[in-house]
């Protein structure tokens, strides 16, 4: 006895996606691998990629195979998140307005991954993209400070009957920080579930409006926050900054492991070399490579995933973040060349993205 694709997916239609308040035929996040005889196979995506979500899937569809065709149905069943680049709109139940988030990640504080997020961000506005950063550094928010809206705060405004946060806008880039509800100079202290709480407000409370670009400007590390954030959002790719120098890298590596954590499963767009040299004024045809050379260019080829460039050490680039106005903005300076590299094989990275294997190798976990 057979059974026919058409009886599946029928059978399937029972099932709904908990987060997404369809049934999983009608979203499309059914795959029939196999059906001979009594043997079925199947990859079914779900919204949610933690584990306990996967398993109810899977007994949810198991349930409803053996009810409707009968329980001498052998059922394998492959439940697998939805990537972000496979989130249309309808597949999202968390910022459907985006089409892509954009983790910037560092195994390591102080390297730069702010400075590097806030200019892509800005650098994506100047290419006429529609773009947000969500500062989600908890506990050192410097999005305020970069963008020089340190004291500017987010207005509630109505949309359809629900009242919501309304980002400040600065350089074409909207912008939220939990800065912005802390003074200057307060310690913000919490801990990880007040810290999830206020960062999910951020996210879901908050008029974003359409966009094609969310930058996320992670804490540095990899701990229960960055889980967290990156299994609550649809996150299409990261990014990963760090300096040449080993302490740096054993971090970066980590970091690069975070994302290709099984159920996280998020692509690597790639890699930018922070402070890769350094060039005195003096001297411009001199380059001194103070934290080692090419370090996060060889962990790039090492690790199989592209390397977007290197960022030297340009005190330019400090006083621009210093002065709340990122480096990308001053046109005709070496910085913004560099910035330029950057950004042309991002949108290059982001281009291939979909025809891209997710998984990362084995050594970067």
């Amino acid at each position: 006895m057979s059974v026919s694709k058409q009886a599946i997916l029928d059978a399937l239609s029972n099932v709904i996606e908990p987060d997404l308040k369809k049934d999983i035929v009608q979203l499309n996040l059914v795959k029939i691998v196999k059906a001979e005889g009594q043997h079925i196979s199947l990859e079914v995506k779900v919204s949610n990629p933690a584990m306990h979500s996967r398993m109810r899937m899977k007994e949810a569809c198991e349930f409803a195979i053996h009810r409707v065709l009968g329980k001498e149905f052998k059922v394998d069943i492959d439940v697998l998140p939805i990537s972000g680049d496979e989130r249309s709109g309808e597949l999202r139940k968390v910022l459907p307005g985006v089409k892509h988030i954009i983790a910037v990640a560092s195994g390591k504080g102080g390297v730069g991954k702010s400075t590097v997020a806030s200019n892509l961000a800005v650098g994506l506005a100047r290419r006429g993209y529609k773009v947000g950063l969500l500062d989600a550094d908890i506990y050192g928010p410097s999005a305020p400070t970069m963008f020089d809206v340190v004291h500017e705060k987010p207005r509630v405004v109505d949309v359809d009957g629900k009242s919501l946060l309304e980002p400040v806008e600065q350089y074409g880039v909207k912008i939220l920080s939990i800065g912005f509800f802390a003074d200057v100079n307060q310690a913000i202290v919490w801990r990880g579930a007040m810290a999830n709480k206020a960062l999910n407000q951020l996210i879901n409370d908050a008029n974003w409006g359409p966009l094609d670009y969310m930058v996320l400007d992670l804490p540095p590390g990899t701990g229960d926050i960055h889980l967290s954030i990156v299994q609550a959002m649809p996150i299409s790719g990261a990014v990963i900054v760090s300096t040449p120098q080993e302490v740096a890298l054993a971090d970066a590596r980590k970091g690069v492991g975070m994302f290709a954590i099984s159920g996280i499963d998020i692509p690597i767009i790639g890699m930018v070399e922070n402070m890769a040299w350094f060039t005195p004024a003096e001297l411009p045809d001199n380059k001194y490579f103070l934290f080692g050379r090419d370090g996060v260019k060889h962990l790039a080829e090492e690790l199989n995933v592209p390397y977007l460039g290197p960022l030297p050490l340009i005190q330019s680039i400090r006083e621009a973040g210093d002065a709340g106005r990122p480096a990308v903005l001053q046109e005709g300076t070496p910085a913004v060349q560099h910035l330029d590299e950057i950004l042309n094989n991002f949108e290059r990275e982001m281009r291939m993205l979909p025809f891209r294997k997710k998984a990362q190798p084995e050594a970067a976990q």
